[in-house]
């Protein structure tokens, strides 16, 4: 649960106040006992609604904004006189949020939660981790995790956070995801331990990440297994250099989401210096404000994602990498009027370029799926 609130409400229920029957429920529990939802917002919040979610399969807990530094009198609890409660918890899905926390909090947190069998997904949104890292621990004691998210997280300066935690969780994560973050986007890579079964990661909605941010987070060697990289928002605006960063970090993944960037067009005979990995089978280049088909793209794709961008023309053949399913519907040239009303847009500069989501979305029987590398090859 929260962090501190879990060691709290889990692990030291006898020293819970009574709560008065009278006062509103903040947590409610689903009718098959699955997911449980608590908002603690009320100024005297009722802690022992959450009990309920103890059986819950999917546990999502608000903390109203507050910050939880009482509860940091329980961070020493031992949690080995808990193992057999936590063995015994249901919960695969823990998402916490909009709380202040003390980073001891959270390390007593998934210290307790580290004899849980079955919790393989953590989410923490709209947090502020303060405080110091204590030591770094001789053992993995934290849960076996496999999904690890943060959405709009700070944590204490210094970019060790990361290589801190990946100490405190057993081996086998395979989903990171770091996405608007408050503070400039930054590990301390020579810290960093290579995670060797992560697949998927997703830096997404960091504008200030850019393609100079991008090389320094993707710490070189640290991402092996890596095959799905998601930097949407993310500030990039040049392919080649995108495609430098993760040649420096040894990182080559199969698919690549660089939507919702404003990604700008190298001039006429500009060539492209880098060469993509051959890994690389689906590139997502939808919404990002391009008017013409960028230079400089892998020779071979299985699927190019162009959707929503600003092209007035269809794609010749020679533009093009050979592809299997390219995708096209959202531009202009598919439809006269959405071409005039982006030519509107752009002159009154209501718009920027590549916010045209909301324009394609309305678009009705414009999708074009040109499959078969024989239209295109």
């Amino acid at each position: 649960m929260m962090p501190g609130l879990c060691l709290l409400l889990l692990l030291l229920p006898p020293l819970l106040p009574h709560v008065s029957a009278d006062t509103p429920e903040p947590c409610e529990l689903d009718d098959e006992d699955v997911r449980c939802f608590c908002n603690f917002t009320d100024p005297d919040p009722n802690w022992s609604s959450a009990f309920q979610c103890t059986v819950a399969v999917e546990v999502e807990i608000r903390g109203g904004g507050r910050g939880l530094e009482q509860f940091l009198r329980f961070a020493s609890t031992d949690p080995s006189q808990y193992v057999d409660m936590i063995k015994a918890l249901r919960l695969r899905r823990l998402t916490l949020g909009d709380a202040r926390a003390p980073i001891q909090l959270l390390v007593s947190l998934l210290g307790a939660l580290g004899s849980s069998q079955r919790l393989k997904e953590l989410t923490l949104e709209d947090m502020e981790i303060t405080g110091t890292l204590p030591p770094v621990l001789l053992e993995a004691t934290g849960p076996a995790l496999s999904t690890l998210r943060f959405r709009n997280v700070s944590w204490p300066s210094g970019g060790t956070w990361l290589s801190y935690l990946q100490r405190l969780l057993k081996p086998g994560l395979k989903v990171l995801s770091i996405t608007q973050t408050p503070t400039p986007l930054a590990f301390a890579c020579a810290k960093l331990d290579p995670f060797p079964v992560l697949s998927s990661l997703d830096l997404s909605e960091n504008p200030a990440l850019d393609e100079r941010g991008l090389q320094e987070t993707l710490c070189t060697n640290k991402f092996p297994a890596l095959q799905d990289l998601a930097l949407r928002r993310a500030g990039v605006q040049t392919l080649d250099e995108v495609c430098s960063a993760l040649a420096t970090a040894g990182v080559r993944p199969h698919s690549l989401d660089l939507s919702h960037n404003a990604l700008r067009t190298p001039g006429p005979g500009a060539a492209a210096l880098c060469v993509w990995p051959s890994e690389l089978n689906a590139l997502i280049l939808s919404f990002a404000g391009l008017e013409q088909v960028p230079r400089g793209l892998p020779a071979k794709l299985g699927v190019l994602d162009l959707r929503g961008n600003r092209l007035k023309r269809e794609p010749r053949r020679d533009e093009l990498p050979e592809v299997n399913t390219l995708i096209l519907d959202g531009n202009p040239f598919l439809d006269p009027k959405l071409a005039k009303h982006h030519e509107t847009l752009r002159k009154s500069g209501a718009v920027p370029a590549c916010a045209t989501s909301a324009l394609a979305v309305g678009l009705a029987g414009a999708t074009v799926l040109l499959r078969g590398a024989g239209g295109f090859a």
